[in-house]
């Protein structure tokens, strides 16, 4: 499914009228029942702020994405909505967040949507992204940035799968190399946002790095047994249980998945 189908027009805030961490989730799903994409409002908000309690889905940098799935969804959604003034949302790094997607998933069905909403999930790493975003003042400029830039994320992430194929069969550079799974029980976002942050720290750092992630479309990017056996170093950055064993002998870290992000 595209992005732009998700991220339906009809259903953005562009004026966010909520102050509290509460008043933006009841605004949001509300909208959400209004509009069609949801049966049942207590139901689909009861597992929002569910999970909201096992750890807040405000990313910092100005975001949150609140996320749930379940049977109370009719089909699935993005739903944009920004807040000009900020609102504390018991973000990661403190700040008010004024940017808000409220992921609605079915539960069961094909993994397609979910695609599409790691993309989603990766591309608002990008502080270009968010500085457009915090500048559109219509659903369809909003529309548009990410409608871009999920076309270059998955140019980017193609290439990059294609270096790791190769690089795969090479010998071992100059370059530190470590490996690294993220993953997340609910899936939607986390998972695919610490694999962002990982990616990026790495290129900063002058490490290359490959992810594994576990997402709620199952494993992707699966560390191969060469892969393993060539890195310096684990990181592991998971609230789920992961396959650990291979690792054995291995440099490893161990983190919340929200330390990735």
């Amino acid at each position: 499914m595209d992005i732009r189908e998700l991220l339906r027009t009809d259903l953005m805030i562009m004026d966010l009228k909520a102050k509290t961490k509460a008043e933006v989730i009841d605004e949001m799903v509300h909208n959400l029942f209004e509009k069609g994409v949801i049966k049942d409002e207590e139901a689909y908000k009861k597992d929002i702020i569910k999970r909201e309690e096992e750890g807040s889905t405000g990313m910092g940098d100005g975001i949150a994405i609140p996320h749930a799935h379940n049977e109370a969804v009719n089909e699935p959604a993005v739903m944009f909505a920004k807040s000009q003034a900020g609102v504390d949302y018991d973000s990661l790094d403190g700040k008010p967040a004024h940017l808000f997607f409220m992921i609605a998933a079915p539960e069961g069905g094909d993994n397609t949507h979910l695609q599409a909403l790691a993309a989603l999930s990766q591309v608002l790493m990008n502080p270009d992204v968010t500085s457009a975003l915090k500048s559109a003042d219509t659903p369809e400029k909003v529309q548009a940035i990410f409608a871009d830039a999920v076309a270059r994320k998955e140019a980017e992430n193609k290439a990059q799968e294609e270096a790791e194929k190769q690089a795969d069969n090479a010998p071992a550079g100059n370059r530190p190399y470590i490996v690294a799974v993220t993953a997340c029980p609910n899936g939607i976002a986390h998972t695919y946002m610490a694999e962002e942050n990982l990616k990026k720290a790495a290129a900063k750092l002058g490490v290359d790095i490959k992810v594994e992630t576990n997402g709620s479309e199952g494993v992707k990017h699966l560390l191969s047994d060469s892969e393993i056996a060539r890195a310096k170093g684990v990181i592991i950055a998971a609230d789920k249980k992961v396959a650990m064993a291979r690792f054995n002998g291995k440099q490893l870290i161990s983190k919340p998945v929200t330390s990735a992000i």
